[in-house]
């Protein structure tokens, strides 16, 4: 490797070569080439104008049919007549199937009544879950009991009552402090609210699964609401 003498170290760099490479900014063949254009996507219509037809598969419990077939009309009428979606049964598949149409203005209108039905067939009122169509900060979280604690027996069984309390006291408690509404389907707990609510939802139910004493919990919960309130 041979050697750099000292002030050689402070003079600029050059390139090596037989001679200097000259770049000419006026040249036309660096110029950059031109923005495409595209036409704007009309409303309804993801895919353009020969785009695929957007729908939904949302999966019908067996236990859920009869519920289905009883409030067909109240999940019927606001999907189709304020999203301006089509909805069928399909009973070979067990499936609802939610269809966008030519009509259709809103992009999120498929996901918010697929989670519509999705909420009814977990076991929530209508008069709860139409909230997932008016409003867009509202969530369904699922959760098991064995997630949180391994109960078997008459201990599972005493959980879920404490879950539950007197007369569904303990549960009526948690939804109107934390503004959510909770289902309590065997061991499966589902929470539907904003995401802030039901956090605080879920740590009640989770202290009261872990065996907490329904005053204390209570206690705990009362001042976690109001600092959320002042918040």
């Amino acid at each position: 490797m041979p050697k750099v003498d000292r002030n050689a170290k402070h003079q600029p760099l050059k390139e090596a070569g037989p001679g200097p490479v000259a770049m000419d900014a006026d040249d036309g063949a660096g110029a950059l080439p031109e923005k495409p254009k595209f036409a704007p996507l009309a409303p309804g219509k993801p895919g353009g104008a020969d785009g695929k037809v957007e729908f939904r598969r949302v999966p019908v419990p067996q236990h859920r049919m009869t519920p289905l077939k009883t409030a067909w009309l109240e999940l019927y009428k606001p999907i189709t007549e304020n999203l301006k979606l089509d909805m069928r049964m399909n009973l070979k598949t067990k499936k609802v199937e939610i269809k966008a149409t030519p009509q259709t203005t809103s992009p999120d209108a498929l996901q918010k009544a697929a989670d519509f039905v999705h909420a009814y067939l977990l076991g929530f009122e209508i008069r709860d879950a139409i909230a997932l169509l008016r409003l867009d900060d509202l969530y369904v979280e699922c959760f098991e009991i064995k997630d949180v604690k391994t109960l078997r027996g008459e201990h599972l069984s005493r959980c879920i009552g404490r879950l539950a309390g007197k007369d569904g006291k303990t549960k009526f408690t948690i939804e109107n402090a934390t503004r959510t509404r909770i289902v309590l389907a065997d061991t499966r707990i589902h929470i539907l609210g904003s995401f802030q609510n039901i956090r605080v939802a879920r740590d009640a139910l989770c202290a009261l699964i872990l065996g907490s004493p329904a005053s204390k919990v209570y206690t705990k919960l009362r001042s976690t609401c109001s600092r959320l309130n002042d918040s």
